[in-house]
């Protein structure tokens, strides 16, 4: 039997996509997974709370709509159940436990060339494919900050990925270090449930509201961004005032600005600030060090915490085991040209759900690879 011609890393909502849109065209396949299971993010490392934060029609994968039942902002377990049936309607079926080690293209037989560790025999496997869809995702490994004198540190520490509720820390002195969507709503969420909670906010943020969002995103269909921007920043100020007070500034530039040039979303606003403005979260600036349980920050002030709760991100690992690519992704597995041309590369080689634009993102690559390798194929 022949090799399927594609392989696709990664079984994430990018993965997912991928694979539907070219059992659409039936095109055969393969996906590597190195979990035990399809989206592990959300399936094993979100907290419970978790929501969509754009509107589901932002978020559909290809080819198959949410229930007309789900609600504007669907929940975490809504969108696995989505996800479980979307699995079942494309009869994707990843390898799981695969984790893969290289893939180099082979220029005498014009195949890529995977090698993947199975993490259940430990064995190297070989697979072979004339097109790879790199679908590792933006959330690939989970990082936290090197601080001088973590180590020392005698509560505990967390990563956002190992964090569920805050039912465990009431009365607790909980720092959350990260003011992105995820920090945000952990300290909400902590605060809600009676812990002492601290927020680091290290760089200026753009706070909105979920209604201010959607609104712009359906604004740059017709209007050009800086102005979409301008909008959202007016607003922003008429609704949540002066954030200095609080500890927070605003960027200079505008916040769709950002997420295009930097990746760097907005915040959210789904509750968190009132309880900033209420004092129930503070404030705090970078970290300078750690002694002990004792936190030292960059305007001097000192700490004593319980928990410290990384809200810090993810690095790809893409430029470890993706060989010979010196033109579609940079060393941080992100893709060097820009949205909408951004997800081919050279030599049957894709990336898919890289691009910065979320599920959206994910669904608009998908289907433009799948197009093209039916193309290539015929």
């Amino acid at each position: 039997m022949q090799p399927p011609p594609v392989i696709i890393v990664g079984a994430g909502p990018s993965g997912l996509a991928t694979a539907a849109s070219l059992n659409l065209h039936s095109i055969p396949y393969i996906i590597l997974e190195r979990e035990d299971c399809f989206a592990s993010l959300w399936k094993k490392y979100s907290y419970d709370r978790l929501h969509l934060h754009l509107h589901k029609q932002f978020c559909e994968l290809p080819h198959f709509p949410f229930p007309e039942s789900y609600p504007r902002f669907i929940s975490k377990e809504q969108f696995i159940s989505y996800l479980d049936d979307y699995v079942s309607r494309f009869k994707i079926a990843p390898l799981y436990r695969r984790c893969v080690e290289s893939a180099e293209f082979d220029e005498e037989t014009e195949e890529w060339i995977v090698k993947a560790r199975n993490l259940g025999s430990n064995e190297v496997e070989e697979f072979k494919g004339r097109f790879l869809a790199v679908a590792s995702g933006e959330a690939c490994d989970p990082y936290t900050p090197e601080i001088e004198g973590l180590e020392s540190f005698p509560g505990l520490v967390l990563h956002s990925t190992q964090f569920r509720n805050g039912k465990a820390f009431t009365d607790k002195n909980v720092l959350v270090v990260g003011s992105g969507n995820s920090g945000m709503e952990i300290a909400m969420d902590l605060a809600d449930h009676g812990a002492k909670t601290w927020i680091v906010v290290r760089s200026p943020v753009h706070i909105l509201s979920r209604e201010m969002v959607y609104l712009g995103l359906n604004l740059l269909k017709y209007i050009p961004l800086n102005v979409v921007d301008s909008l959202m920043i007016m607003l922003s100020k008429l609704v949540y005032r002066d954030l200095s007070k609080y500890g927070i500034s605003r960027p200079k530039e505008g916040p769709f600005f950002m997420k295009v040039a930097y990746g760097k979303y907005p915040v959210f606003d789904v509750g968190t600030y009132s309880k900033i403005k209420s004092r129930e979260i503070q404030v705090l600036p970078a970290i300078s060090s750690i002694r002990g349980n004792e936190v030292v920050f960059d305007d001097g002030q000192a700490h004593a915490f319980d928990t410290i709760v990384f809200c810090t991100g993810f690095k790809r690992s893409t430029h470890i085991w993706l060989k010979g690519d010196g033109y579609l992704l940079n060393d941080d597995g992100i893709p060097k040209l820009s949205f909408p041309n951004h997800w081919k590369g050279n030599n049957g080689l894709y990336c898919v759900g890289l691009s910065r634009r979320g599920l959206y993102g994910a669904s608009f690559d998908a289907q433009k690879i799948a197009n093209d390798i039916k193309s290539l194929l015929k």
